[in-house]
């Protein structure tokens, strides 16, 4: 077998490799779900660490100076907050990366269009 047969059928090997790795490629919806889950997943684990972080630092508080529940209520309801507020900035970056994605697809669409009257 001389050199360039060897070549040819290793280049026609690896296009059936590749062919047979597009088949069990994922779809795109599945990870868009899988996607959406991570994030709602994620806001619920920011609210929930705010507020117990709030609820640690209070009963630690009231502990230490043996107070009656004061700075667990007032430690819980600024966890409380902290959380909303990281909760709020985290669905506003991904309402950016969406509108991003929208506008991007867009202006592809739009390119597109143009392309298809000009002829190209």
């Amino acid at each position: 077998m001389n050199d360039p047969d060897r070549h040819e059928r290793l280049k026609r090997l690896e296009d059936r490799i590749n062919a047979l790795k597009g088949v069990d490629a994922p779809k795109p919806h599945m990870e868009n779900h899988y996607s959406q889950a991570q994030l709602a997943w994620r806001m619920v684990i920011e609210l929930v660490a705010g507020l117990g972080i709030g609820f640690g630092m209070g009963y630690g508080l009231d502990y230490l100076f043996g107070t009656i529940p004061i700075f667990l209520v007032l430690f819980t309801l600024l966890g409380l907050a902290a959380g909303i507020k990281t909760m709020m900035r985290s669905a506003n970056e991904i309402q950016l990366k969406n509108a991003a994605e929208t506008l991007d697809a867009e202006r592809a669409r739009e390119g597109d269009d143009k392309r298809m009257t000009d002829g190209h």
